[in-house]
C-alpha cells in the first residue's frame, strides 16, 4: 500500500511538472514562440499517460476498459506538437493499443485488434502518417486482386489491427492498418500493378503478311519451354482485314515483338514473287476464276488511286500483265506470281475460302399406304338360235367369245371317202374324228378371275361370274444421305427400265430399228443443302417415288409421285414436305332395259362392278448439321449398329436347311477388322504344316 502511494505521488508530481511546463509553453506560444514538449514516465499507469497527453494537446480521450498496464518511457529531446502526438501513438503501438479519431474530434483508445473494427477513417493519401489506424481503398487495373491479396496479408501487421480484403467484382483492395504500413502496401501494389500492364498495341504491316509474321513470332515467343513467366509471354493475333498484328502483353514483351515485326516487314525489292499454296479443303481449279477476278479488281482500284502519277501507273500496268494464277490439280495447289502486296491480298482471300465446310445429313421418310377393294357380279345369257346378254364392265369373260371358242374347240366328225380304181373296184378311205382348235378357249379360260359357273339347258346357256378382291400395301422408305454444304447429292434405290424412244422401219418393212432409253424407277432423292446463319438449313429438294404399273401395246406404264420444293428447317427438325391423300369409289352397273329394273329378279339381267381405292402418301425430311467428327461418328455408329443388329438377328434364326452355316456379320463399331490372310502369312502357315509332317515321318 505504501509503494502504491509512492508511485501515485511520483506520477502526480510528474503530471504537475508536465502541466507546469505546458503552462509555461502556453505562455511562450502567446509570445509567438513554438510550443515544446518533454516526456518522462516511469512505471506510470497507461491511463494516466493517456490523460496527460490529452490534456497537453487539448484533445478528448475515451479509454477502453481493456486498456490496462504500466509504461516506462522517457524522451531526452524536446518535441513540437506533431512530434509529441506521434510519440504518443508510437508508445500505444508498442504496448498493443491504437487510437480511432471520430468525426467530432473525440479520440478513442482501445486495443489494436478491436480498433480495426471501429470507425477507422477512410483516406486517399498518407496525410495522417505515423501509426494512426486508417483504411484505404486501392483500385488495381492490371492484375487480379484475388491473387494479390494473399501476398499483401503476409506483409501486413495482422496482429496489430491490420487487415486486407479484396473485392473481385470491382478489382479493388481494401487495406486497414497503421498509416505507414498501409502506405508501404500501397507502394507495393502500384509497382506490381505497373508490372502487370497488359495493354494492346496494333502494328500495321506494309509489305509482309500478317498471318506469316504471327506464325513466326508465335513459334519464337509463345511456344518457349525455358521457364519464362507467363507474364512476359506476349499474345499475338493477326488482323487479316487490315494486314495488321495485334500485340497484348507486358511493355517489355510488346517491345521485343514490335522490333521483330519491323525486321520482318521489309520490301523484297523484286518486280514479282511466286508462291505455291497448298489447299486443304477447296478445289484448286474452282478457285482460279475467283482469284483472277479479285486480282483484276485490286489492280483496277490501285490504278485509279495512282492515276495522277504517270510513272507509278505505268509500272502498275506492267506488273498487272505479269500476274499468273494456275491450278495444279494433282497436288490441289495454286501457283501464283504477282507483286508482294497483291500476293498478300490473294493469300488472304485464299485463307478465307479454304475452310472446312460443314456437312448436312439428310434423312427422308416416305410412307405410302394403299387400300383397294373390288366386287364383280354378273350373269350372261346366250341362245343357240341367236341372241345373247353380254356385259363388258368388270373383269368378266364375254359370253360371245366364250361360245365362239367352244364352237371352235368341238370335236370334228370323221369322214369316209369312196374311190373306184381302174378295175372298177371301190376303194373306201375313212378319216378318224379330230379335236377342234382350243387355243382361243384356253386363252379365255385363263383370264377367268374368281368363280365362273356355266349352265346349258336345251338351246340356252348361262354363265355366272363373281369375284371379290382386296389389296393392301404399306411402303416405308427411309433414304438418308450426307453431303457438304452447298453441294448437290443424289440417292437412288430402284431399277433401270428400258423404254422405247423411237422406231425406224427398214427397207421392205423389215428389220425395224428402235432406239431405247433407260429410265430409273424406284425411290430417288436429290438434295442441295445450304447452312444459313445460326442452325437453319435451306434445302433444295427433288423427291420421286415411281413404280411399274403395267404395259401397253406401245410401252410400259409407270406410276410416279414427284415433289420439288425449297424449304428452311432448323438443325434436327423434322418437317413434312407434302402429302397425297385420295379416295376413289366407283360403281358400274350394266343391265337389260326393263328386265334389269325388276326387283330381285333384275339381278339375273344385270352386271355390277364396284371398286374402292384409298391412298395415303406422306414425305418427311430431317436435316442434321455435322460440324465436327464427333457428330459424324455418332450418326455413322447409329446406322452401323442398326445393320449389325439385323445381322445378329438373322444369325440367331440360322438357315433352316443348313443349320451349320454361319451368316455374314460385320465387326463391332471401332473394333478390329478381320482381314483375309496375306501371302506371307499363307507361306508361313504352309511351312509350319510341312515341318510338322516331316517331323512325324521321321518318328515313324
Amino acid at each position: 500500500m505504501r509503494s502504491t502511494l509512492i508511485v501515485t505521488s511520483i506520477a502526480m508530481s510528474l503530471a504537475l511538472t508536465i502541466a507546469a511546463s505546458s503552462s509555461a509553453m502556453a505562455q511562450n506560444q502567446q509570445a509567438d514562440k513554438p510550443v515544446e514538449y518533454a516526456a518522462s514516465f516511469k512505471n506510470t499507469d497507461i491511463t494516466e499517460f493517456i490523460q496527460v497527453v490529452g490534456r497537453n494537446l487539448g484533445k478528448t480521450m475515451i479509454i477502453d476498459p481493456d486498456v490496462r498496464g504500466r509504461i516506462d518511457v522517457r524522451s531526452y529531446d524536446v518535441m513540437n506538437e506533431a512530434q509529441y502526438w506521434q510519440f504518443f501513438l508510437n508508445v500505444l503501438e508498442v504496448y498493443g493499443f491504437a487510437t480511432v479519431t471520430m468525426e467530432s474530434g473525440v479520440i478513442k483508445v482501445m486495443r489494436d485488434k478491436d480498433a480495426r473494427n471501429g470507425a477507422i477513417p477512410v483516406v486517399d493519401s498518407n496525410a495522417l502518417g505515423g501509426d494512426t489506424l486508417v483504411t484505404r481503398v486501392v483500385t488495381v487495373e492490371n492484375v487480379s486482386v484475388r491473387e494479390l491479396a494473399p501476398l499483401l496479408r503476409l506483409l501486413n501487421d495482422q496482429s496489430g489491427g491490420g487487415n486486407v480484403v479484396s473485392y473481385d467484382p470491382s478489382n479493388v483492395i481494401m487495406l486497414t492498418g497503421r498509416s505507414e504500413t498501409v502506405q508501404r502496401l500501397v507502394e507495393i501494389i502500384e509497382r506490381v500493378d505497373r508490372a502487370g500492364n497488359q495493354d494492346v498495341e496494333v502494328v500495321k504491316l506494309e509489305y509482309a503478311s500478317a498471318s506469316e509474321v504471327v506464325r513466326i513470332a508465335t513459334s519464337l515467343y509463345e511456344k518457349t519451354t525455358d521457364g519464362t513467366p507467363p507474364l512476359l509471354i506476349p499474345r499475338i493475333v493477326p488482323d487479316e482485314r487490315t494486314n495488321s498484328v495485334v500485340i497484348s502483353g507486358e511493355p517489355r514483351a510488346r517491345e521485343r515483338v514490335r522490333k521483330l515485326i519491323v525486321q520482318l516487314d521489309q520490301d523484297l525489292k523484286t518486280e514479282g514473287n511466286t508462291r505455291v499454296i497448298y489447299l486443304k479443303y477447296a478445289k484448286a481449279k474452282e478457285l482460279v476464276d475467283v482469284l483472277k477476278g479479285v486480282s483484276d479488281s485490286i489492280a483496277a482500284e490501285t490504278q485509279g488511286a495512282q492515276g495522277g502519277v504517270p510513272g507509278q501507273a505505268q509500272q502498275r500496268r506492267r506488273s498487272n500483265n505479269e500476274i499468273s494464277i494456275t491450278a495444279h490439280e494433282p497436288s490441289n495447289s495454286l501457283v501464283i506470281t504477282a507483286q508482294p502486296d497483291l500476293l498478300a491480298n490473294l493469300e488472304n482471300v485464299i485463307r478465307q475460302l479454304d475452310i472446312r465446310r460443314a456437312q448436312v445429313h439428310v434423312e427422308a421418310i416416305i410412307v405410302e399406304i394403299f387400300e383397294g377393294d373390288g366386287i364383280d357380279l354378273g350373269l350372261q345369257w346366250i341362245s343357240e338360235d341367236g341372241g345373247l346378254v353380254q356385259y363388258s364392265n368388270g373383269r368378266q369373260v364375254p359370253v360371245g367369245q366364250l361360245a365362239a371358242a367352244a364352237y371352235l374347240a368341238r370335236e370334228q366328225e370323221g369322214t369316209t371317202t369312196t374311190q373306184i380304181d381302174n378295175a372298177g373296184n371301190p376303194l373306201v378311205t375313212s378319216q378318224p374324228a379330230q379335236q377342234g382348235n382350243v387355243d382361243l378357249l384356253a386363252q379365255l379360260l385363263g383370264s377367268v378371275n374368281g368363280m365362273m359357273v356355266g349352265v346349258i339347258k336345251n338351246d340356252w346357256g348361262a354363265i355366272l361370274q363373281a369375284v371379290a378382291s382386296t389389296t393392301n400395301s404399306n411402303i416405308l422408305a427411309t433414304p438418308s444421305i450426307m453431303t457438304l454444304d452447298n453441294e448437290e447429292a443424289e440417292f437412288l434405290v430402284g431399277q433401270s427400265v428400258p423404254t422405247i424412244t423411237g422406231s425406224t422401219v427398214g427397207s421392205n418393212n423389215q428389220n425395224p430399228f428402235q432406239t431405247v432409253q433407260r429410265e430409273d424407277i424406284g425411290i430417288k432423292l436429290k438434295v442441295t443443302p445450304q447452312i444459313n446463319e445460326g442452325n437453319a438449313v435451306q434445302l433444295i429438294i427433288e423427291q420421286e417415288v415411281s413404280s411399274l404399273s403395267g404395259a401397253t401395246s406401245v410401252d410400259i406404264i409407270v406410276n410416279k409421285r414427284e415433289l420439288k420444293t425449297v424449304v428452311i428447317a432448323e438443325d434436327g427438325e423434322t418437317i413434312v414436305l407434302g402429302g397425297l391423300i385420295d379416295e376413289d369409289v366407283q360403281e358400274s352397273v350394266q343391265k337389260v332395259p326393263l328386265l334389269g329394273d325388276i326387283p330381285f329378279l333384275g339381278k339375273l339381267f344385270s352386271s355390277t362392278s364396284t371398286t374402292t381405292q384409298k391412298r395415303n402418301l406422306m414425305v418427311f425430311i430431317k436435316p442434321t448439321i455435322v460440324r465436327d467428327s464427333a457428330t459424324a461418328s455418332a450418326l455413322s455408329s447409329r446406322k452401323y449398329n442398326f445393320i449389325r443388329g439385323e445381322q445378329l438377328q438373322r444369325q440367331e434364326e440360322g438357315v433352316s436347311l443348313m443349320p451349320n452355316t454361319k451368316t455374314p456379320l460385320i465387326p463391332e463399331w471401332d473394333g478390329p477388322l478381320t482381314l483375309p490372310p496375306g501371302f506371307d502369312e499363307y507361306l508361313e502357315k504352309k511351312g509350319a504344316v510341312d515341318d510338322g509332317k516331316k517331323k512325324d515321318g521321321g518318328n515313324d
